[in-house]
């Protein structure tokens, strides 16, 4: 008796221990241990820029909770990299968003955002990673080129915001009836300063003295016009000061 329940507790031994034999076996005779995340399709397929193969290759690393930290970044800055280059930046932007999280010391991807962010048009959060790039990195040459740039686009906005709704002339001394109109109107104040600025741009770049001389002639007879056609009927300022500006800088706007 004793020595059937002896083999019965053996066999039942034996079972217990058939799926350890399989698992050694199906990994070279070791214990079987965490799963390695193939980060190479990852990497390989954004290289090529495989869309789709990217974007399936590297969501099987980013998704898998036993991804290390660093092959987790690697595949979040490679699918990045292909979201941004198939125009999908919000994707691009979140993905490199969580590398920066995981890694806050990655100045190339604070820059690559700061580029994404300038591609939406938020020039403030570009500047801010621009400038978070040089923080890390004071000699990161393409952030330190876009950080020049975006300060001198800046400073521009800037003063078209300080000239907006004044003319090209002092109001202060306008004494024609036409010129206070300007003056008392955002629109027209703008339109006025633009027809000097374009003006004066097309004059400098006259190809000789006769045709700059020919183009102030123009501006002098357009002026001369609208001081002695305004407040006369079926007169529109706005549309004969529209169609000087169209005419000076052409119909492409240039």
């Amino acid at each position: 008796m004793r020595f059937r329940n002896l083999i019965q507790s053996s066999a039942g031994l034996l079972l217990c221990a058939l799926p350890l034999a399989v698992a050694q076996a199906a990994t070279g005779g070791e214990p079987a241990g965490v799963i390695q995340v193939d980060i190479a399709s990852c990497l390989a397929a954004a290289a090529v820029d495989d869309m789709n193969k990217a974007a399936t290759a590297c969501a099987a690393v980013i998704d898998n909770e036993k991804t290390a930290k660093a092959d987790l970044i690697k595949a979040l800055i490679a699918r990045a990299a292909v979201y941004a280059r198939h125009d999908q930046i919000d994707r691009a932007i979140a993905d490199d968003s969580r590398a920066l999280l995981l890694d806050p010391t990655l100045a190339d991807i604070f820059n690559a955002r700061g580029e994404l962010w300038l591609r939406k048009g938020d020039k403030p959060k570009a500047v801010q990673d621009f400038g978070a790039a040089l923080k890390i990195n004071p000699n990161h040459e393409k952030a330190k080129a876009n950080h020049k740039a975006m300060a001198r686009e800046i400073e521009r906005i800037g003063a078209q915001m300080a000239l907006a709704g004044k003319p090209s002339f002092n109001c202060r001394r306008a004494a024609r009836a036409v010129e206070k109109a300007i003056c008392g109107n955002r629109e027209l104040a703008d339109l006025d300063r633009e027809i000097f600025g374009s003006n004066a741009r097309a004059i400098r770049e006259a190809r000789n003295a006769a045709e700059a001389k020919n183009l102030q002639r123009e501006q002098d007879e357009f002026i001369a016009r609208r001081n002695a056609e305004f407040g006369r009927p079926g007169y529109d300022l706005k549309k004969a000061m529209q169609e000087r500006l169209q005419r000076l800088n052409g119909v492409d706007g240039f």
